[in-house]
Parts: C-alpha cells; structure tokens; sequence
C-alpha cells in the first residue's frame, strides 16, 4: 500500500516506521468518516495487525480533506515509567521523517492496541493504557500537531479517548467488524493489497527451533564448524569453500524449486524443513559467515531465483540453534534483502531488524535497514549486483576461450553453464573492486555499497518503487446512524482519503 521506512529498533518491541504515502496518482479513492473506519482499516495501513503497539498515523491537508501520511510503530513498554520518552520518540521520529520528504503532517491520529491480560478486560485496558494516550497526545501538541482521534483496540472492541459527547460511547467500546467484511477490507481485497496477519506470525518464520530436532541441528553445526572454520579462515582453502558453499546452496534451491507447492505458511516451512538435512543447513550456514560467499549469495534476488532463495534463507535462520544465534546475521540479512528485492518491504524490515538483532554489529544488515527504511529503490542494489555477476562470468569465460582446447572447453574441460554460480573470483580478476576484511575474515562491506562505506545513492525523484503504484479504489460507507462515537464524522475534518 505504501512506501516503509524505518529507524533501527529492536524486533521484539518494535520499530518506528515513517512512512511516505507518495502513491497518490490513483483514478479512485476511499473515504473514512468515522472512528469505526479508522479502526476498521489499521491493519490496511500497516499491512499487518498489530499487537501490543502504539501507533500514529499522520494527516496531510489536501483540499480541505485528510490525506494518510507517515505511520509509526512502537512495541507498549511494560513499565509505565517508560510512556513518556516512548511518546516523544514516537512523535519526534514520525513528524521529522515526514518533514526530511518535505510533507510536514498537519493532524495525527493515534492507536493503542493490546490484548487483556488474564482476569482483565477490555474497558480495563483501555483505561489503563489512557495516561499513555494522554503522554503521546501531549507530545504531538509540542510539535504543533494535533490528535483529531485515539483509538484503543482491544479484546476485538474499541474506544474512543477523543468523544466530546459525554455518554456518547458504549462504556464497553464498540465492536469491531469480522475481518475481510467492511468496505475498506473489499476494497482493499480489489486492489490487491494484502494484509499479513501479526509481526510475531511473521517472525517465527525466522526464529530459530526450539524442537527435539535442535539438538541434533547444534551438532552438525558443531561438527561442520570443526571442519570449515579453519578452511574459511585460511586463504589457501577459503575459495574452495565458497565454490563448495555455492555449489550445495545451488543444488538446494533447485530441489526447493522442484517441491509441490503446499497451502500455508506453516506447511511450507515445515516442508522446506524436511527437504534440508541437518549437515546441508550446518555446512550452508557456516558458509554464509564469510562475506564473500554471502554477497554472491545475494545474486539469487529476482527471477526464478528469488522465491526458492527466499524460502531457504528462512530455512536456515531457523537452524541457527543454541550458541549459534549470531550466525543468524547471515541468512536474515539475505532473507531481508530477497525480501526487499521483490517487494515485500513489512518482512525484508523485519528480517534485517532481526539481524541486527543477532548481531548488532552486522554491516550488511545495517546498510540494507539504512536503505530500505528510507525509501530507496533496491533496483540500484540490483543493478550492482548483476554487473558483478555479468563481469565476473564474462572474465572466467574469456580466461577459459583463451586456454581452452580446440573444441571450447575451459581448463581442464569444464564449461560453466549460464545459470550456474559463477566461481570465486580469483585475486587478480577481482582487482576492479577491493574490499577490506575484518580480523575474522568473514564479515565486510556488501557489493553494493560506495568505497566509502556510504549507503546506496538515493534513485532520482520519481523512480518507481517495484511493482509501481497500485490504483486506489472508490467505496462509498453506507447509510450511518449519528447516535454513537463510532459513526460520528472526524472534528474538522471532512473525511481522510486513502489507499483502499
């Protein structure tokens, strides 16, 4: 629906997320008039339900009506003593994001959501969490922005903080639709966009087992590391090892690529889990760790390539067992980049997030984050890497035409098929770009970032993000009753236009 950007924040709590909501060039727009849409379409405008969140929405004026702007995300913290500085982290970082792209927000609207806990109920939630909600409309009014609406969602109803009526609102909150039955959920449904269920069914995607099967996941991984640390770490055996690493990645992703498809995210995973054996995961993760071999890894990002990629990156961040978790670093990065190349920015942040997690350190993670919470357009990423991949094969094709024998077969009579990876470039072939290495030798900067350690160059205004922009789509709400909180029009607004 919209263009993600975020600041680097913790996966479990949450990240700050301005967005800009530039894809304004749609024939059709949707109106929302009441408390009752703007409940309805939270998980719309995030592209996920959230849990336990905070949330702002900001509103530009565009003809006298609200526009959806920037969104930002923070996880509830647990202790009340930390409301105040989350509040202000909050609105600081969503009314700078919009005035870095120049859209400064007029009005913001606010959620609250979080589910009772055992022997609590909803309305006590809501009056809990009010200080909050208090806190966070205070900080907005020192920016000089004002909260029209706050909305506490919980235990499937919601409230109003902002009724001006008294007795106006259920004292119980008002109920919320069935998912996928209003008319912003068929709207959306028509144009496409899809919401994702939570953040925590997301990421279990990419948590590491906690099974039976982990014991024995943590052996391999100790057995392979006895064999291949040292060979990574020694230059003489260090090329081989990628060659071997690549070799064995490319292998799985055909037999990931060959696999019936099956219904669910759950029997998908578990199925890619049946089809890699516990030495294949060991040797690949161990693998990964060196930089080299992980950034011709990320070559696997578009085509046939990325789906298979995508799915065996999760794979292996969930064998990331036990002492192993910082080696996570490695297959999430590249999982958030797959991510991001296709288009799929809600999991490429949360997988990047979630390296940084594992290892805060992680250069790639934290360039690739960088990149994808401003907005940049990972074509340019793309490019970098087809290049080298285009030049890298046309080097050992043009070294293997000059020694070969009469018939054109390369050294030693091995051809290289175009949709094989490409060897590691030797020293002399990679004399176009050097890299620095760290002390461990398996972490550095990623292809496609400056010498200079800069992130990628920000595309000229108006390039297209992938995918391009979706259409929005017209509904009109039908006929509404005054007599409630949740029917009643927005203060000073005549309705906020948005994507459907």
């Amino acid at each position: 629906m919209t263009n993600h950007s975020e600041t680097t924040g913790s996966s479990e709590n949450g990240d700050i997320e301005p967005t800009a909501y530039d894809r304004h060039g749609a024939d059709h727009q949707l109106t929302l008039r009441t408390p009752a849409e703007l409940a309805d379409a939270l998980p719309y405008l995030l592209g996920y339900r959230p849990e336990d969140s905070i949330v702002l929405v900001a509103l530009h004026d565009r003809g006298g009506q609200g526009r959806f702007g920037g969104r930002a995300r923070l996880g509830i913290p647990a202790g009340a003593d930390d409301w105040a500085s989350v509040a202000r982290q909050l609105a600081h970082g969503l009314v700078t994001g919009s005035e870095r792209r120049g859209t400064r927000p007029e009005q913001m609207i606010a959620y609250v959501c979080q589910e009772p806990a055992p022997g609590e109920s909803g309305r006590q939630v809501m009056e809990r969490l009010r200080p909050l909600v208090q806190k966070l409309r205070i900080e907005c009014g020192r920016l000089d922005v004002t909260v029209i609406e706050a909305l506490c969602i919980s235990d499937g109803r919601f409230w109003s903080y902002c009724c001006p009526i008294e007795g106006c609102c259920p004292v119980d909150g008002s109920p919320m639709g069935l998912p996928g039955t209003s008319v912003l959920a068929a709207a959306a449904t028509y144009a496409g966009l899809q919401v994702r269920g939570t953040l925590r069914e997301l990421r279990s995607r990419l948590q590491p087992w906690e099974t039976a099967a982990a014991l024995e996941q943590e052996a391999a991984l100790d057995a392979a590391g006895m064999a291949l640390v040292p060979r990574i770490l020694d230059d003489a055996d260090r090329v081989d090892v990628a060659q071997e690493t690549l070799d064995l990645a490319r292998l799985i992703l055909g037999r990931f690529a060959a696999a019936p498809p099956v219904t669910g995210a759950l029997q998908s995973d578990l199925r890619d889990d049946e089809l890699l054996a516990h030495d294949e995961a060991a040797t690949l993760i161990l693998g990964l760790q060196d930089r080299t071999t992980r950034d011709r890894a990320a070559e696997w990002m578009e085509g046939d390539e990325a789906v298979p990629a995508l799915r065996l990156w999760r794979a292996l961040a969930r064998r990331c067992v036990g002492p192993y978790g910082e080696h996570a670093a490695a297959p999430l990065t590249l999982a958030g980049w797959v991510a991001w190349s296709t288009g799929d920015d809600l999991e490429a942040r949360e997988a990047l997030a979630m390296a940084l997690g594992a290892d805060p350190d992680y250069l790639f993670a934290r360039l690739l984050h960088q990149a994808c919470n401003e907005g940049l357009d990972p074509e340019s990423i793309r490019r970098c890497l087809r290049a080298e991949r285009k030049d890298r094969t046309g080097a050992d094709t043009g070294a293997a035409g000059g020694a070969g024998a009469a018939d054109g077969s390369g050294p030693q009579g091995a051809s290289v098929p175009d949709d094989a990876p490409a060897p590691v470039a030797s020293p002399a072939a990679s004399r176009r770009r050097r890299r620095a290495r760290t002390a461990d030798g398996v972490e550095g900067r990623p292809r496609s970032v400056e010498p200079d350690g800069s992130r990628p160059r920000t595309p000229a205004q108006g390039t297209a993000r992938p995918g391009g922009p979706r259409a929005r789509t017209s509904g009109k709400s039908g006929s509404r009753r005054r007599d409630t909180c949740s029917e009643r029009p927005l203060p000073g607004s005549n309705g906020i236009e948005g994507n459907g």
